[in-house]
């Protein structure tokens, strides 16, 4: 199977967490918009494409079949990609994981952009700046510290008990997390032993070590949903 994934340039975004589980498994795929730019999009967002029309990007172009939001391309490409558990009841747990992640990352993109996505950050970044401290010292840590509950109940390397797409969110979050909020995450360090154990192991699988040093990992920046400003960060 050849795969089309379709996300903007110049970003990871949310596209990254896909790229992450095609470039573990060494699927062959096509990064459509990096390719032939972002207009390769607009037939599908404005329904002249076969297949459902997506609400946004990212989408997987699978077969016949165009799939959307990370957690149904995840779970879609799990089973093929030997990503995810055979048992269907452990395929669900992945789902559950990959959404609660999902709901995290939503989080993060509107602690920069509380008002509105479509203003700059500069034109609210006081409501930024408050949302930042709700962020830092009451859902980091939530989430967080559950995620870490979660390895903890299976064994502590996995949160399925093996190899998962899940495994490599959470290397994806974690990065993210310590681009954005250095401080912050520098502090909650102690508490998380077991996820930046499990990053640290996803960083060094031969095919993700490959792709992190290729020039197809684009570099966190201020466009993407992780973003540094140092005026968001503190240790608490």
């Amino acid at each position: 199977m050849h795969y089309e994934l379709y996300y903007w340039t110049g970003v990871q975004g949310r596209g990254e967490f896909i790229r992450l589980a095609l470039e573990d498994a060494g699927a062959a795929y096509t990064d459509m918009a990096r390719v032939h730019g972002d207009e390769v999009m607009q037939p599908f967002l404005e329904g002249k494409a076969e297949g459902l029309r997506p609400y946004a990007p990212p989408f997987l172009v699978s077969g016949r079949q165009v799939i959307a939001q990370v957690a149904a391309i995840l779970d879609h490409l799990g089973p093929e990609l030997g990503l995810v558990p055979e048992a269907a009841s452990r395929r669900a747990q992945a789902l559950q994981l990959q959404l609660t992640i999902a709901d995290l990352v939503a989080e993060i993109h509107d602690t920069h952009h509380p008002i509105a996505a479509s203003k700059y950050y500069e034109d609210q970044k006081r409501e930024a700046k408050a949302r930042a401290a709700a962020m830092r010292s009451e859902r980091l840590p939530k989430y967080l510290g559950w995620l870490e509950s979660v390895l903890d109940a299976n064994g502590g390397l996995h949160p399925l008990r093996g190899h998962s797409y899940v495994d490599l969110s959470l290397f994806q979050l974690i990065s993210g997390l310590e681009y954005m909020f250095p401080q912050r995450m520098q502090a909650l360090r102690p508490r998380l032993p077991l996820l930046h154990a499990l990053r640290d192991r996803v960083q060094r699988r031969p095919n993700i070590a490959a792709y992190l040093a290729s020039e197809r990992r684009l570099p966190f920046n201020t466009n993407g949903i992780f973003r540094h400003y140092p005026e968001l960060d503190a240790d608490a």
